[in-house]
């Protein structure tokens, strides 16, 4: 990062600079944040295939850290589910803390977020121990309240993803139609809870060590 802010990069640079992380013998993480539509899932997802699924490179996403259904039910929260008290971060940086160890012989399970079921599933994700570059990606990697602070001293590197907020918007209220709401209630969720989530998170922008600017 500058010391003015962070660098802006091309999109074709990314999978290069992420090569470079991705040290045999060595764990690295990589982060990938940005506000909810922004399109960081679909950037890492990318990287992670040109990288080389499995062997060099595997996609954690922060996603399999939301709280059960039932718990958002139970605290009163189900109603602005993605804002950072419906995780369980401590589970997150848990699991961090243990992908940064990289224990010889030992793979890591990690959880991933199922969109039809609205549900996260442990033990999704294996992460052998030989990979050396985890990709993780979602809202709250540049927070810097609670335990959010934590994260991001356990990344050796993070990405904020940003795109033009018009196409952001269609995209989240496209994302909600198709997973059941209709039209109405998905553009009234995304102006009720997505925004917020999104100023929240535009807040760490200036935190990141790159800006990737997607259309």
């Amino acid at each position: 990062m500058s010391p003015t802010g962070p660098d802006v990069a091309p999109l074709a640079s990314l999978t290069d600079r992420a090569r470079a992380l991705a040290v045999p013998g060595r764990r690295r993480i990589l982060g990938i944040a940005g506000a909810p539509g922004a399109g960081k899932s679909t950037l890492a997802a990318r990287l992670v295939a040109a990288l080389g699924e499995g062997r060099t490179a595997v996609l954690v996403p922060m996603d399999g850290f939301h709280l059960a259904q039932a718990e958002l039910r139970r605290l009163g929260r189900d109603h602005r589910k993605g804002a950072p008290d419906t995780f369980d971060a401590e589970g997150y940086l848990a699991l961090l803390t243990r992908l940064r160890a990289a224990e010889p012989g030992v793979t890591v399970y990690a959880p991933a977020f199922d969109r039809a079921l609205e549900e996260p599933v442990a033990g999704a994700v294996p992460v052998p121990p030989d990979v050396p570059l985890v990709v993780t990606e979602g809202n709250y990697l540049l927070h810097d309240d609670g335990p959010w602070r934590r994260v991001r001293p356990l990344l050796d590197e993070i990405w904020y993803v940003e795109t033009a907020e018009d196409v952001r918007l269609r995209r989240l209220v496209a994302r909600h139609v198709a997973h059941g709401r209709e039209p109405g209630a998905a553009r009234r969720w995304v102006r009720d809870s997505d925004q917020p989530n999104a100023l929240l998170v535009a807040r760490g922008r200036t935190r990141a060590d790159l800006v990737v600017s997607l259309s």
